[in-house]
């Protein structure tokens, strides 16, 4: 993908993810590399993500939109740039602060990382144990209440390992929510997952995120789901913002990037070699 691409996008850009409510998490000119001299995996980034709405990052293998999650955690610190929680800045904060943020936030892993030797009503109980100190009672009726919401209070007193991928991965939406948090990020919900689990998992999403007036952050790559249940979308490209619009908006682009994306096509922007010396140079042979 060449670097003026981000220049190039028939979708307007816009300074704000496209709606009204509060601005929850700002990123600011985020300038990152995992360390000096590093590839940049991003460049000068600018994203909002708003109260209310479902926000997905998109973008090929490798663009940098899982490193955004971990910015927003705090698990890393940008550079150059901010990265701003609730009008905080996340690089700026001690420990303390930024256990306190995180309290505030809700993650849902990839595959769901549950804890293997904890049964489904303990997984679900963990956040609540660890931030409360709420009684058994209090804290048994809202484990109950977090699995009812994904369907699975009759699973409590199952182990990981007795329930299915879509299932492990609904006890881990439960997890994630067990605190209402204001904010709820999402690595790769859809992977894995068979059309039913699939189909369930996006409609929860949605559902809940409406419940708890939340912000949801998904980083997928699963394109029909995410237009379906998503207010707005970011495609990363070069660790810029490739392009941003709502659903409709982006299906309606005839930027190479973003249809290349869509279809599914191996030829466009986005190369199928990775960047290296020409052929004829590895096979010490002259083309002339």
């Amino acid at each position: 993908m060449n670097s003026g691409h981000a220049n190039s996008v028939e979708v307007k850009q816009k300074t704000s993810s496209g709606g009204h409510g509060e601005v929850v998490v700002q990123i600011k000119d985020v300038n990152f590399s995992y360390a000096p001299g590093e590839r940049q995996i991003l460049s000068g980034l600018n994203m909002e993500f708003r109260r209310g709405q479902v926000v997905a990052v998109m973008g090929g293998s490798g663009c940098g939109k899982t490193t955004i999650l971990r910015l927003i955690g705090g698990q890393f610190a940008a550079q150059s740039g901010q990265v701003l929680f609730e009008g905080h800045n996340i690089g700026k904060m001690n420990g303390t602060e930024l256990m306190a943020a995180r309290r505030r936030m809700g993650m849902l892993f990839q595959f769901g990382a549950l804890f293997t030797d904890l049964s489904v009503f303990e997984n679900v109980a963990f956040p609540l144990r660890e931030h409360t100190d709420l009684s058994e009672e209090l804290l048994r009726s809202l484990v109950l209440m977090k699995l009812n919401a994904v369907g699975l209070r009759g699973a409590r007193d199952l182990m990981p390992a007795q329930i299915s991928g879509g299932m492990a991965r609904r006890v881990a939406l439960a997890r994630a929510i067990a605190l209402d948090p204001p904010l709820i990020m999402y690595d790769e919900p859809f992977a894995g997952l068979d059309p039913i689990s699939l189909g369930i998992t996006a409609r929860l999403i949605r559902d809940l995120n409406q419940a708890l007036g939340a912000t949801s952050l998904l980083v997928t790559h699963d394109v029909e789901e995410t237009f379906e249940i998503a207010d707005y979308v970011y495609f990363i490209a070069n660790g810029r913002i490739g392009a941003e619009g709502t659903p409709e908006e982006l299906s309606r682009s005839s930027d190479p990037f973003v249809r290349q994306f869509l279809d599914a096509s191996p030829d466009g922007p986005v190369p199928f070699h990775y960047p290296g010396q020409s052929l004829a140079e590895d096979f010490g042979v002259s083309l002339k």
